[in-house]
């Protein structure tokens, strides 16, 4: 990716791991400002606009939340049913009309690439906050920074990533984002959403250690790191395809019993029953950590965007 300045965030593929250490320890500063004790207007005069065409709550609510820490403001794009997306305006249209209010554009759309398409549109800054079952970026390096600040560095951790491997946006990114790193993975799935061929013939061509299994008991005792997500039933064209794996993985006390000490468990939520209440009390637990640190990663991204110091 090289410089960050000006530049557009669409993949986790365009990141090299130097890319992806500037922006761990650009995140390891903003931590005190993203809870509020320390302040920082070094974006004072900045306008973000966030196009989100799809729900979202951690996301949208942690970009806003990093860009005032910063000193800058947000200008929302509200819901769709008051936009002019229901008189039939293109995403081209919009990108167009909103790079000329705002200094950088967030946009979450639910088809694969349309954050790639909307960067062509404009010279602003695009960043990818998710399009469909493609890319999730700064999902990615909030997870990325997660395993780093709480294990002290990622080589050489065990990692697990469980549920629905074949539509999950965040463990394709997560996934080739590891693949800079020394890794062992772990892919749990029931049969039918495992992990895109593609996806796993790209980590072997890593040379990183990969095993592919439905015994998530077996391999929990082995792990550094257990990366679970939901079953997403938004993403399945059968509803009854749906019915057949819902609640497939669920991780409780029983199934930890045998864990590392030090294992940590993330989950990129919102959470149904994939993580049984009873583990929000246990060490293991660093979902919600996990969520807070959207905040100083998405600040430390911004930053560098718009021209600051690593």
């Amino acid at each position: 990716m090289g410089g960050f300045t000006g530049r557009d965030v669409l993949s986790i593929a365009d990141f090299s791991r130097k890319d992806i250490e500037v922006v761990l320890k650009a995140a390891k500063k903003m931590v005190p400002i993203a809870r509020g004790e320390k302040a920082n207007r070094t974006l004072e005069g900045r306008i973000l606009s966030t196009l989100f065409f799809e729900p979202s709550t951690r996301t949208r609510l942690s970009f806003e939340s990093a860009m005032k820490r910063l000193g800058g403001d947000v200008v929302a794009f509200g819901p769709i049913e008051a936009s002019s997306i229901v008189k039939g305006e293109t995403l081209a249209d919009t990108i167009r009309m909103v790079e000329s209010y705002s200094d950088a554009i967030v946009l979450r759309h639910p088809q694969e690439g349309a954050a790639r398409l909307a960067a062509e549109f404009t010279e602003r800054p695009v960043i990818n906050a998710g399009d469909g079952a493609g890319q999730h970026p700064t999902q990615t390096l909030l997870d990325l920074f997660t395993i780093w600040d709480q294990r002290g560095g990622i080589d050489g951790a065990k990692i697990a990533l469980v549920g629905d491997l074949r539509y999950g946006r965040t463990v394709h990114s997560l996934t080739y984002a590891l693949c800079s790193f020394d890794v062992e993975l772990t892919f749990v799935a029931p049969a039918g959403l495992q992990m895109p061929k593609e996806v796993a013939e790209h980590v072997r061509a890593q040379g990183i250690p990969l095993a592919v299994t439905e015994d998530l008991p077996k391999v929990v005792p082995n792990l550094d790191v257990l990366y679970i997500t939901r079953i997403q039933k938004e993403r399945f064209p059968d509803p009854q395809e749906y019915a057949k794996v819902a609640g497939t993985y669920r991780i409780d006390a029983e199934v930890l019993r045998g864990a590392k000490k030090s294992l940590i468990v993330l989950h990129p939520l919102p959470r149904v029953d994939e993580i049984a209440p009873e583990v929000d009390a246990t060490p293991h637990a660093r979902y919600f950590e996990q969520a807070f640190n959207g905040v100083p990663v998405r600040m430390a991204l911004l930053s560098l965007i718009f021209g600051g110091a690593p």
